[in-house]
């Protein structure tokens, strides 16, 4: 049987339809929640609310489609415990899907001292491995990652994610600008809160978050590179 295929679609669109995918969810919420940094925010993304089969499989559509319309170059994948790991098994069906049969494998939280052992479960880590989250906060756990990656003699090409939050760290670049130049690789956003404010500025029913949204962005938003 033949593999399915996704609609050739702009990225401009297909942004765009996984915000509206998220906010159908639940996942994509407006209201004001407090972040980790301490600053009130209009909006607030929890991917742990794809908690179905079917948002998983839409959720690893849209990984799959980022990364097959990226030029970044990988062998397999690794997702970073814990929300990585669904992520991880999600996206590699969906690559499968379109042909493209990649490994996949994520770590223990604390080593296994019997049976096979070792921190990672899955494929060996080997070649060029693209590292898959749903965000990039204080970049902790992609920092995580690479080291582990990188003590397996592999090369970590670049970081996948689902929301860009394009917003100020400690400093003046975003957690994404500084995984970016620390380490040298690139991270590839599903979509950004630029796209964010392009589809409320399109949607009547939420026209009365995008104030909101556009003040946050202007005190606290940075500018992709």
């Amino acid at each position: 049987m033949a593999s399915p295929s996704f609609t050739v679609i702009t990225m401009s669109q297909f942004r765009q339809d996984f915000i509206r995918f998220a906010i159908s969810q639940n996942v994509l919420r407006f209201g004001e929640f407090q972040t980790k940094a301490g600053r009130l925010s209009p909006y607030f993304f929890n991917s742990g609310l794809f908690q179905d089969g079917a948002a998983l499989r839409e959720l690893s559509q849209f990984y799959a489609q980022a990364m097959l319309t990226s030029d970044v170059e990988f062998d397999m994948l690794f997702g970073p415990a814990y929300k990585g790991i669904p992520l991880a098994a999600g996206t590699a069906i969906a690559l499968a899907e379109q042909g493209r049969n990649v490994p996949y494998c994520f770590n223990r939280k604390e080593a296994k001292d019997h049976g096979e052992g070792g921190t990672t479960v899955g494929a060996k880590l080997q070649g060029k491995v693209l590292i898959i989250d749903d965000v990039i906060s204080a970049g902790t756990s992609v920092r995580e990652s690479i080291e582990l990656i990188r003590s397996a003699g592999a090369t970590p090409c670049a970081v996948v994610i689902a929301l860009d939050r394009m917003e100020r760290g400690q400093g003046e670049l975003s957690a994404v600008q500084e995984v970016q130049r620390s380490f040298d690789i690139p991270v590839i956003s599903i979509a950004a809160l630029s796209d964010l404010l392009g589809f409320l500025q399109g949607q009547p029913e939420l026209l009365q978050h995008l104030h909101a949204v556009q003040a946050y962005r202007d005190r606290y938003g940075v500018e992709n590179d």
